[in-house]
């Protein structure tokens, strides 16, 4: 796996409601030792969170999660997320998210769908 997960036993999957809960929540997490967070893209505060964190907590390393379109990808990296995580796997999400160099973690689910990723 890519070195930025390198020595990281838990990564927290925050579902952020309200973008000014991001900043206080990253803080705290950080203060807690977890260095690194996954923000799912299901709600329509989620961009701006994690462009909140990536501003004013630096040094916490976020995620974008729930990506599932080639779209999400844009958006997220766009917000300064530095790693990718799906739940799922299309050519073209693959493609939207390899090109941007970032680690990406599709959903697989069998032995085929491991090999395709």
């Amino acid at each position: 796996m890519h070195s930025l997960f390198r020595g990281v036993r838990v990564t927290p999957v925050l579902t952020i409601e309200r973008e000014a809960h991001a900043v206080p929540l990253a803080r705290a997490l950080l203060d807690g030792g977890l260095s690194i967070i996954e923000v799912t893209l299901r709600t329509p505060a989620a961009l701006a969170a994690i462009a909140a964190i990536v501003r004013e907590v630096p040094q916490i390393v976020v995620g974008a999660g729930t990506v599932q379109r080639p779209s999400d990808v844009v958006q997220a990296c766009a917000a300064g997320a530095r790693f990718l995580v799906s739940p799922g796997m299309t050519a073209e999400l693959a493609a939207a998210a390899l090109a941007t160099e970032l680690p990406y973690i599709p959903g697989v689910a069998t032995p085929s769908e491991v090999m395709t990723a």
